[in-house]
């Protein structure tokens, strides 16, 4: 049970400081998870964000439900899931009471400009740490502009560019082991 409240706790923190979803927490997710805690590699984490992407909901979500499933099964993932949502859920059912008072603000409306400018500090970090990690050869290079031109300039589902992309890597995986 100790263990189920440290990874409702760890997520809940994460959760609470995370502006702009999955992407954004990434990098708090290496520090806190992977360097701090040691409860995953950093392979594994990337893989982790890989497979969510494919799948339906929120990739945060997704993610902390693998994580805390690796360290204790089902219940684990549910108190990642439950821990990586609480403060979302808490912060937005304050807003929601007191919105009508402080939307027209100047002060909010200039704070939430900042926390944007972070969020995008953020999501591009991660970015810059998931090339580093993902990308490793031309084939690589080749296989994200492909992908990137087609989500930008086709109305094809990321979900077919990450099948076909799933699909390349293990026939790739396949022919260079012969």
């Amino acid at each position: 049970m100790k263990e189920l409240v440290e990874i409702y706790l760890s997520f809940f923190k994460m959760g609470g400081v995370t502006f702009g979803g999955g992407y954004a927490m990434l990098p708090i997710l290496e520090r806190e998870i992977v360097e701090k805690k040691e409860w995953i590699t950093n392979e594994e984490i990337v893989d982790y964000y890989a497979i969510s992407q494919g799948l339906p909901g929120i990739i945060a979500v997704n993610v902390a439900v693998f994580i805390g499933w690796r360290r204790r099964g089902i219940l684990g993932g549910i108190a990642a899931a439950l821990g990586v949502v609480s403060p979302g859920a808490i912060i937005i059912t304050l807003i929601a009471m007191f919105l009508s008072n402080f939307q027209d603000n100047d002060l909010v409306r200039h704070a939430f400009a900042g926390v944007a400018v972070c969020v995008a500090a953020l999501i591009l970090n991660s970015v810059i740490g998931l090339w580093k990690k993902g990308v490793k050869n031309n084939l690589g290079i080749m296989l994200f502009v492909a992908v990137f031109f087609g989500i930008e300039f086709t109305t094809v589902s990321p979900v077919v560019f990450i099948l076909s992309a799933a699909a390349i890597g293990i026939l790739t995986r396949k022919v260079v082991e012969k």
